[in-house]
Parts: C-alpha cells; sequence; structure tokens
C-alpha cells in the first residue's frame, strides 16, 4: 500500500509475486541451518526441521483490526488479510505507512526435527482360523486377543525406534480363512524412524524374532523397501489373481459329471451385489468378477473340494453359497443343488512383490 502511494502507475507488482514472510523466513533460516549441519538446506529434503515461533505483540498490532470481522484472538493470515482489504481506505488512520520498526522479537518456542517414513515390505502367512488382520474392536469392546497386524508391529516396534509405524495389506482375509502359499504382501510406513540405515542381517534377525514369537503366522522376504515400491503394490491389488482352496457341503449326491461340468469352466463371469456381511461398511454395488478356472475333487457324497483361481476381489464364500441370489451364478446354480462352505484358504496370491530378498 505505501509503495503504491509512492510510485503511482509505476507500481507493477502483483501480490502473488510478492514472496511470504514463511518462505523469506525459511531461505534465511534454512541455509544458516545448512551452514551448521555441513550440509546443504533443500525445502524438499527427507530431513525436515520444524520450528514454532510466538510474537507477543499480535494482539496489540492486530487490535485495530477486530472490528472488522476478526474474532476474538484469532489473527490468521488470511482473516488479517481480509480486514485489511476491508479497511485500505483508511489504513493510514490506523497504521503508520511505512511500518514503525518493531519493539519485541519472534521467539521461537520450539524445534523438532523429523525424518521421511522408512518403509519395510514382506509377505505373511497366516495359521489360525480365529484370528482378524487387523485389530478386531465392535462397540468399544475388543473381540479377539491379537491380530496379525499387532503380532508383527509390537516385535518391529522393539527393534527399530519410531514415532509411529503403520500397517497395510494387499487385500484381506477373513478371520476364518488361513493365510498360506508364499503368503500376504504386506507394507510397514515406520513414521520419523531414529534410524535409517538397516543391514539385510539385522531386517532378518526382526524377522526371524517375529517367526519365533508366534506359531499362528509367519513372515517372510522382510526387506527395506522405497516409497515407488509401495505404490507398485497399490497398483498391482486390482490387477492380481488369487488361489483358493473351499470345503464345499452341498446338498445333492455327487457324480463325476458334476466334477466335469465344474472343471470345463473357463474365465466364469460372476455377478456380484455387496454382500450382506460387508453391507453395514462398503457400499451396495454390483461388481462383475471373473473365476478363471475350477478343480474340483469329490471326498464324500457331499462334500466337495474345490481348488479356485479368481480374479481380485471376487467374494469367494458368496459364490459358494450364493448369498441369497446376490451372487450368479454361484456353486448352488450351476451344480442344480444348493451349496455351504465349510472351510477356506488363501492358497496363493500371484504378485511378484516384495523383490526376493
Amino acid at each position: 500500500m505505501y509503495l503504491k502511494e509512492k510510485l503511482g502507475e509505476s507500481y507493477s507488482f502483483r501480490a502473488e509475486n510478492i514472496p511470504s514472510v514463511k518462505d523469506i523466513c525459511k531461505w534465511v533460516i534454512g541455509s544458516q541451518y545448512g551452514r551448521l549441519t555441513n550440509t546443504d538446506f533443500t525445502p524438499n529434503s527427507d530431513f525436515q526441521i520444524f520450528i514454532s515461533s510466538t510474537y507477543p505483540d499480535t494482539v496489540k498490532e492486530c487490535f485495530p483490526l477486530k472490528r472488522n470481522n476478526i474474532a476474538e484472538d484469532i489473527y490468521t493470515k488470511t482473516a488479517v488479510l481480509n480486514a485489511i482489504e476491508v479497511v485500505s481506505s483508511e489504513i493510514k488512520k490506523i497504521y503508520e505507512l511505512p511500518p514503525s520498526p518493531i519493539d519485541s522479537y519472534s521467539i521461537f518456542s520450539e524445534i523438532k526435527c523429523t525424518h521421511s517414513p522408512l518403509y519395510l515390505g514382506g509377505r505373511y502367512n497366516k495359521y489360525s482360523r480365529e484370528l482378524s488382520q487387523t485389530p478386531w474392536i465392535l462397540d468399544g469392546e475388543r473381540k479377539m486377543e491379537s491380530s496379525v497386524n499387532e503380532l508383527i508391529v509390537d516385535i518391529v516396534q522393539k527393534r527399530i525406534l519410531a514415532d509411529k509405524i503403520i500397517f497395510s495389506a494387499s487385500g484381506r482375509e477373513d478371520v476364518d480363512v488361513k493365510m498360506l502359499g508364499n503368503g500376504r504382501p504386506f507394507v510397514l510406513e515406520v513414521i520419523n524412524p531414529r534410524c535409517l540405515e538397516w543391514t539385510s542381517k539385522e531386517i532378518k534377525a526382526i524377522e526371524d524374532e517375529i517367526n519365533c514369537n508366534s506359531n499362528i503366522i509367519a513372515v517372510r522376504d522382510l526387506q527395506v523397501i522405497s516409497k515407488m515400491d509401495t505404490l507398485i503394490l497399490k497398483e498391482g491389488e486390482e490387477k492380481k489373481r488369487k488361489s483358493y482352496i473351499a470345503l464345499c457341503l452341498v446338498k445333492k449326491t455327487l457324480t463325476s459329471e458334476d466334477v466335469t461340468k465344474l472343471e470345463s469352466l473357463k474365465d466364469l463371469k460372476l455377478e456380484q451385489k455387496t454382500p450382506i456381511r460387508v453391507l453395514h461398511r462398503r457400499t451396495l454395488a454390483t461388481r462383475e468378477r471373473l473365476l478363471h478356472s475350477i478343480q474340483a475333487k469329490i471326498i464324500g457324497e457331499h462334500l466337495l473340494e474345490l481348488k479356485l483361481e479368481t480374479q481380485a476381489g471376487t467374494y469367494v464364500k458368496e459364490f459358494i453359497h450364493g448369498d441369497f441370489g446376490r451372487t450368479s451364478p454361484s456353486l448352488g446354480t450351476l451344480l442344480d443343488t444348493t451349496a455351504d462352505i465349510l472351510e477356506l484358504d488363501v492358497e496363493n496370491i500371484h504378485l511378484d512383490w516384495p523383490p526376493k530378498s
């Protein structure tokens, strides 16, 4: 405002071209920290320093703007700029232009150092039908003693000091479903780790401790990965195939013709409405999924073992029992009978991830 008044038509600065006080502070202070730490200052560094500062005269200096829509003690940048815009014609009555030198100074009240996350990738097996992938808490009450998440993260937290460790996996199996074969890919995001250099020997020791600590899960291929590797995992979720073993109970007496009929099916299209069992947490929709192949084996007059290879996201339990007609076709409609599932195991997740350690 002062320059506009002095320069008149010669004033040509656009507001967005004027650096903010915040940016200037970063340029000045950042270079000083660079010299102190003998390294280059760069705004996109993995190591970040957060500085909180307080200025004792904020209220005194901004008080004249209070009558212009600034709430009590809430002097945000946006609020101040909006208030100044409202009183721009009277600004010289409220403040000196240019502003007079200050009497007090900003004080650094807190300095906090953080580092970008460390990522660990691996695969886990689950051998229990009474273990959830993540803590199962319903209406504030814990339903199971532990989870895959906790059995892995609790050990890692003892070895790697960090603010927090976030567990995520490529899909999930139900509580009563075993995860066999080469396991399910998972990622640990280690928030603000205090140590970044981990040898393969040290990571193997963490993996061994997890495996020795429990007989209902196992971890393999644990390794340090990059953030890009985590993105590759997410991209592969929808494209991967999964293999299952299902033990099924059918009403009719099974024959070899039933086996032949099932095994002749290739890339069978399923129309699946969101299952009743997950409607409380998933949007109601009809999804098309492919059942790539079926291998069938009769193990009793009414017992059938199926080996299924499916597209990611297929509700296998619902394919077996039909979910009151919400999945079509289902095993029951294909064999002209009714069917239900007794046991289900994930045998393989066809995703080459993480890179073999």
